[in-house]
């Protein structure tokens, strides 16, 4: 039960990074992309619809990572709580740019939200992936479970690290190339003219960097943390993981060349979740059964068993987790099925005698 458990958490949070990624990856990109006011409009509401909806899958992954594994989440949210003021912060700063962008018109105003929308978005994709590196790297945990990390040391690994050090920031920085890359494909996808192919370009460069930092975090994780070499080493079908991403990488550049860019926006969007998701549960799969290694003691490290509740509330509450994901999911669909096409400017929408949502 603890290891159906293990997956249900690492699905959530797959399906977190997979929607609200490319959110991020378009407030990342789009003062980049969109030039004018009504291309930034247009941008804005390629995510207008859902972005807040997305976000539904961080509480639902916090949640269910509350009622499942306890000792992990109190240890966790105890030994990170600076860093997690932090990113409350910016997701609190990143919803009231978006939302309250239109509601006041202004030569200052509206430039302020764009700033403050790339700003949060770019700097939530950095913690998150170093958030995902310190699980990775491990913590200076001790026999009750607790630890405390200072946002930064010497920015090194050894007995005194940091919350910040250079893997985590390594690990942070093909966050932020993998969801603006993620991003940018969906912009791709929902956008259209001279956005649309601004985008394009930007997916073709970001592509490089995602491909060096993949290599490059690829190996300082085998070297880093010594139990994903062993995982890997002990069951060699988990080799189909990083397979998985190195397909989406393949997939991304394939579909996002200038031949075929007319027919592969959505395949190149596909190859991207293919990526993300590859990347995911190779960490997972080499992690397992640990869920926050311990850094000087492995015995002190928090694993599926000593971490998890207990059985009978795991038992009773997959049932209804099962209930409200179903639920949630036939949500999704409506609302993902209801905004489908593209979001044109109000040029365009004359130009093509259509109406955008």
């Amino acid at each position: 039960m603890s290891a159906i458990w293990f997956c249900l958490v690492a699905l959530m949070l797959a399906a977190y990074v997979l929607l609200d990624g490319f959110d991020l990856g378009v407030g990342i990109l789009h003062l980049g992309v969109a030039r004018t006011d009504a291309e930034r409009r247009a941008v804005i509401s390629t995510i207008g619809p859902v972005w807040d909806a997305n976000e539904v899958w961080l509480l639902a992954a916090g949640g269910t990572l509350y009622f499942a594994f306890p000792a992990l989440y109190a240890s966790g949210f105890s030994g990170f709580y600076l860093p997690l003021m932090m990113v409350l912060w910016l997701l609190m700063l990143r919803g009231i740019s978006l939302e309250f962008r239109s509601h006041v018109s202004g030569p200052v105003w509206t430039p302020l939200c764009d700033t403050v929308f790339c700003g949060s978005s770019a700097l939530l994709a950095i913690f998150f992936g170093a958030a995902l590196g310190n699980v990775v790297r491990g913590v200076p945990l001790d026999a009750s479970g607790s630890f405390f990390e200072p946002l930064w040391t010497n920015f090194r690994l050894g007995s005194d690290v940091g919350i910040l050090d250079w893997y985590t920031i390594l690990v942070g920085l093909t966050a932020y190339f993998a969801l603006a890359q993620h991003g940018s494909l969906w912009l791709t996808l929902k956008t259209a003219g001279a956005t649309a192919e601004r985008a394009r370009r930007l997916s073709r460069i970001s592509w490089v960097f995602v491909v060096v930092l993949t290599v490059l975090i690829t190996y300082c994780s085998f070297q880093v943390q010594p139990h994903i070499r062993a995982s890997f080493a002990a069951h060699p079908w988990g080799l189909a993981f990083p397979a998985l991403a190195l397909a989406g990488l393949a997939g991304m550049r394939r579909w996002t060349s200038p031949k075929l860019a007319s027919v592969g926006e959505f395949r190149a969007f596909l190859s991207s979740c293919a990526y993300l998701v590859g990347m995911l549960t190779s960490v997972t799969f080499g992690l397992f059964p640990l869920v926050l290694p311990a850094r000087g003691n492995p015995a002190f490290s928090l694993t599926i068993e000593n971490a998890k509740a207990g059985d009978y509330g795991l038992k009773v509450g997959l049932i209804w987790w099962v209930i409200g994901i179903a639920l949630a999911s036939a949500y999704f669909i409506f609302v993902y099925r209801y905004f489908a096409g593209k979001t044109l400017t109000a040029d365009q929408e004359q130009d093509s005698g259509r109406e955008s949502y």
